[in-house]
């Protein structure tokens, strides 16, 4: 394993299940989606049965909360104890190569495992590598629970890199043809398709690194994006995953004055895309509220007061249509209940994008416990179907420009959190590749 200490990397061990695992039933998606809606994972469950998989290795989140959650978390350990002395994954030095198709597009990316020590998950962190959104802490435990005692990582972290050139993935995918096949099958429930290619050329290995050189060039990134010479220089901005990304460094803060500095847990693994991939697109992430017990609509008119105005429409695909064409110094987003749609408009905000002025209201309303829950869900289907169940009701929220997310944390900080998602939720990384941490 090779680290560059400057650039906050290191080429990692990959473990990857051997040929005798039906690897459509091995990947699962992220733990984090489907949060609402438990069929898709009983889908999942009778699919898997009780062959490998990364289902029994994750804890999916719809399953938070429940009776079995401790001997769900004591199964997992025990299934990833098991797999690793049962020989069913086989260790491989070096960067993996990826593509993604769904949806009519392929997203690329790399397999890098990354150093915990210039990773700060804290507002205001000036560090190399740094989430692009507010860390729900209290999702942290549960994760945690399972990383401190786990011996394997099974990311679904997504990281980004601003390279406007393409140098470091476009200089490998013009060499996949050469590259050896590590895995190629198409995902569960209609998932798409990935592959993963070794990238075991030495001149590729260090194209990458050259390249990401470039990107973390004081001078260089300065001069992009108009910053006085001393800035800190931003790397790598999670995309997706940065709950599980702040888990690992929770746990690795805990465990070093134990285990000293040179230890796998000061790393995590993660796949790099270039945000200016043409397939990546940023899709919104709605609110949805569950079993209602006050005047929601009331309650947003007594928080911003004159500043709101409520515009009914006649059906969702009109309030969508709105709420994206709305533009300039007024923020607007679309409200779903049993009764109909509407399209919201808050005049003079007070924080930049409209995510950040809805979910500061939602934060102070449901901190006097005037609704059961909120969830945040990806795309149309979820929110209308969610929303217009009895003591429900949703918030629609258009995206935004992808090209804005690196200007956007350097300039202001983290954004509101769940202000995006790259991709619906069947588009959402499945895990496959595992590394040690112990």
């Amino acid at each position: 394993m090779k680290n560059y200490p400057n650039l906050g990397v290191q080429i990692p061990e990959i473990q990857l299940p051997v040929s005798s695992v039906d690897l459509q039933k091995w990947s699962v998606i992220a733990c984090d989606q489907f949060t609402s809606q438990p069929d898709y994972w009983k889908e999942v469950a009778d699919f898997v049965g009780t062959e490998p998989s990364t289902l029994h290795l994750v804890f999916p989140e719809v399953f938070l909360g429940k009776e079995d959650e401790s001997s769900r978390i004591k199964n997992i350990h025990a299934n990833m104890q098991q797999y690793l002395e049962t020989g069913l994954l086989q260790p491989h030095d070096g960067m993996i190569y990826v593509e993604r198709t769904v949806s009519g597009k392929t997203r690329r990316g790399l397999m890098l495992a990354l150093d915990l020590e210039k990773y700060d998950f804290n507002a205001g962190s000036t560090t190399l590598i740094r989430a692009t959104e507010g860390t729900i802490l209290n999702r942290l435990p549960p994760r945690i629970k399972i990383r401190e005692q786990a011996p394997l990582e099974f990311p679904h972290i997504l990281m980004l890199i601003d390279d406007p050139e393409d140098v470091v993935i476009g200089g490998i995918e013009k060499q996949k043809a050469s590259l050896p096949l590590a895995y190629d099958f198409d995902l569960m429930e209609s998932s798409g398709h990935l592959t993963g290619r070794f990238v075991n050329d030495p001149q590729l290995e260090k194209n990458v690194i050259e390249g990401l050189e470039i990107l973390a060039n004081p001078e260089v990134f300065s001069q992009k994006y108009y910053l006085p010479k001393e800035s800190p220089v931003l790397l790598f901005a999670s995309g997706d995953g940065n709950h599980s990304l702040a888990t690992a460094k929770s746990c690795w803060e805990k465990l070093k004055p134990i285990v000293g500095m040179n230890h796998p847990a000061r790393y995590a693994l993660v796949e790099i895309e270039n945000v200016h991939d043409h397939a990546l697109e940023f899709e919104p992430i709605h609110r949805v509220i569950f079993e209602i017990k006050a005047d929601l609509l009331q309650a947003m008119k007594d928080h911003f007061s004159s500043d709101i105005s409520f515009s009914k429409v006649n059906d969702y695909a009109a309030m969508v249509s709105l709420v994206k064409s709305r533009q300039g110094p007024d923020h607007h987003f679309g409200y779903i209940d049993a009764h109909g749609c509407q399209v919201i408009s808050v005049k003079h905000p007070k924080l930049n994008l409209p995510v950040g002025t809805l979910q500061d209201f939602l934060d102070l309303w449901m901190k006097k416990g005037q609704a059961t829950e909120i969830d945040y869900v990806h795309g149309d289907e979820a929110l209308y179907s969610l929303s217009t169940q009895p003591a429900n009701a949703g918030f629609y929220l258009a995206g935004m420009p992808k090209s804005d997310l690196f200007k956007t944390v350097i300039m202001d900080g983290s954004l509101p959190r769940k202000t995006f998602s790259m991709g619906e939720a069947h588009e959402k990384r499945f895990y496959f590749e595992a590394r040690r941490i112990s």
